[in-house]
């Protein structure tokens, strides 16, 4: 066992996608593999007796695939979060159509990042869930919009940028510097921010967010 090192469990149906994770994974200074199921059942136990720091998840599994069988990737997501809420979920997938990318996130993830993308961007979607924040692919994220849907909070065009920032796994400092704004203006952009979604951290507000349509991520 890696002293301090992050403590991560992959589920993935693939027998060979879990290996090159791991070895990728196993590479990275700080990051530590500890389990590894392709079975969406066995995740959430293997969870509820490990507590891993970070839960790297596939959406599409196959034992879903048959009824009664087992959960896919959001039901296994939805009962890890509420079960272990020291887990952060990242989903980790080929697909990046706006439903999925919003189950995902409203069942608990605060990840989402592509197979497709660069490993760098795994490793910051994993160290920023197990931070306590949010990230996601640039193919899910970078398209944010202010679009409001129903009467309710609306956000500024400044901070639906903040939030859109937030969704990428920006800290304050790194929000302040792509704005041009102080970090203190960008704190206060959050206090606003949370007050109006009624949240109280930032990947709650990301998720808070792209559920009441204030931000929509459009598939592209």
């Amino acid at each position: 066992m890696i002293a301090d090192a992050l403590r991560i469990l992959i589920v993935d149906d693939h027998t060979v996608v879990r290996a090159g994770l791991r070895a990728l994974l196993q590479g990275e200074p700080g990051l530590e593999v500890i389990a590894e199921t392709g079975d969406g059942r066995e995740a959430v136990r293997l969870a509820g007796r490990l507590r891993p720091d970070v839960v790297l998840m596939d959406l599409r599994l196959s034992d879903a695939a048959q009824p009664g069988a087992g959960f896919d990737g959001i039901e296994a997501t939805r009962r890890i979060t509420a079960a272990v809420p020291g887990a952060s979920v990242v989903v980790l997938t080929s697909y990046s159509g706006r439903g999925d990318v919003v189950r995902a996130v409203e069942a608990g993830a605060r990840g989402y990042i592509l197979k497709a993308g660069p490993p760098e961007e795994l490793f910051r979607a994993v160290r920023a869930a197990a931070a306590g924040g949010m990230g996601l692919a640039p193919e899910a994220a970078a398209r944010l919009v202010g679009r409001p849907a129903d009467p309710g909070p609306v956000l500024s065009e400044r901070e639906t940028e903040v939030v859109r920032l937030l969704a990428r796994g920006h800290s304050n400092r790194a929000i302040a510097s792509a704005l041009f704004l102080t970090e203190a203006t960008v704190k206060t952009h959050l206090v606003r921010i949370y007050r109006k979604l009624g949240t109280e951290n930032r990947a709650g507000t990301v998720s808070a967010a792209v559920r009441l349509g204030l931000l929509e991520l459009d598939a592209g």
